[in-house]
């Protein structure tokens, strides 16, 4: 028996216990750097808005101009009455209607990014999540399972994701992934810093 032998071992538990932490450490920073990137893309897809299609302009813009002119005779204190409210008979009561298909929610784009390891989602998901909660929590979900060296896929495959990424919608006339490829190493800057303190 080598002198030597009976400190290698104790050196093998401390060297494995030293790469089990990296790896855990490595674990966690792609699971939040792939939630961060999930949240910025649900965050930056625009939500279905009928007034501001093209085909409501006239009406959504009539709209305004009513709230407008109206809120402009709630600044003359002439037109008001000594309880605060407009003195009747000056309010404008009239608007247009701004058509959307019967039942219309917006939020389709936004709940149809699917997370995946190792291949990307194909298909497409019927959820409507008009704010993102649902969909990130989807991500967050399933980015727990991640490990480091594994492939994320965050897509969708909605047919209107391309000609909304390049411009479609004035909610988001740079896109969605364009701007997140822009952030990118900003957001893993960021990550790593803070798992750093």
């Amino acid at each position: 028996m080598n002198k030597y032998s009976g400190l290698s071992g104790g050196f093998s538990i401390q060297l494995q216990a030293i790469v089990d932490q990296t790896k855990k450490d490595l674990d966690l920073t792609l699971r939040e750097i792939v939630i961060k990137v999930g949240e910025t893309l649900i965050k930056l897809s625009p939500v279905g808005n009928p007034e501001l299609w093209a085909e409501n302009a006239v009406a959504a813009q009539y709209n305004e101009e009513v709230a407008n002119h109206n809120a402009a005779l709630r600044d003359n204190a002439d037109n008001l009455t000594k309880a605060g409210r407009l003195r009747k008979g000056l309010k404008v009561d009239d608007s247009m209607d701004v058509k959307g298909a019967a039942g219309y929610v917006g939020g389709r784009f936004r709940g149809n990014w699917q997370f995946t390891i190792g291949s990307p989602a194909s298909g497409t998901v019927e959820a409507i999540d008009p704010n993102g909660a649902e969909t990130l929590g989807k991500i967050i979900a399933g980015a727990g399972s991640l490990e480091a060296g594994d492939v994320a896929y965050i897509v969708n495959n909605l047919p209107y994701a391309v000609p909304l990424e390049h411009g479609h919608s004035t909610q988001a006339p740079a896109g969605m992934v364009r701007i997140t490829t822009e952030r990118f190493q900003s957001i893993v800057s960021e990550i790593i810093a803070r798992r750093k303190t």
